[in-house]
């Protein structure tokens, strides 16, 4: 059975509290991504997603310049990497999430998303249920 390790991005890049909304956003189109962690002294602190940005950003006329902690999600929920890909989509599923930051030693070490899972053999089952429980869920919100 694969583990999380074997699968995760591990070239993850990341804003840090000091940033704003703009460089975020910028940071995201440039890196071709739909998330992107916030980070603080290695520790994951938060997550912007494009959905964040939209929702508690543009619709709450926040300007750009606004700090990225008005915008992000906290509470962030991570993984350990030597959890299954099974038990990751799994906690994907549970949490109605598509990406999930891997954490060790407290430290952001990676990230690991549907696609990593459904691009890997052995896990794409798996992703497959995940992502059909995360679209139920979407399709009802």
């Amino acid at each position: 059975m694969k583990t999380v390790r074997e699968v995760m991005t591990t070239q993850v890049d990341y804003c840090t509290p000091l940033d704003n909304v703009f460089e975020a956003a910028v940071k995201m189109r440039d890196l071709n991504v739909g998330a992107i962690p916030i980070v603080e002294n290695g520790e994951i602190v938060g997550m912007v997603t494009d959905r964040d940005l939209v929702v508690r950003g543009i619709a709450e006329k926040r300007p750009g310049s606004s700090q990225v902690t008005e915008v992000m999600t906290r509470n962030v929920m991570a993984i350990s990497p030597d959890l299954s890909v099974q038990e990751a989509a799994q906690q994907m599923a549970k949490q109605q999430i598509r990406r999930l930051p891997v954490v060790e030693h407290n430290k952001l070490i990676g990230i690991i998303s549907l696609g990593d899972l459904a691009t890997n053999e052995a896990s794409d089952e798996s992703a497959g249920q995940a992502l059909t429980s995360i679209s139920k869920q979407h399709i009802v919100d």
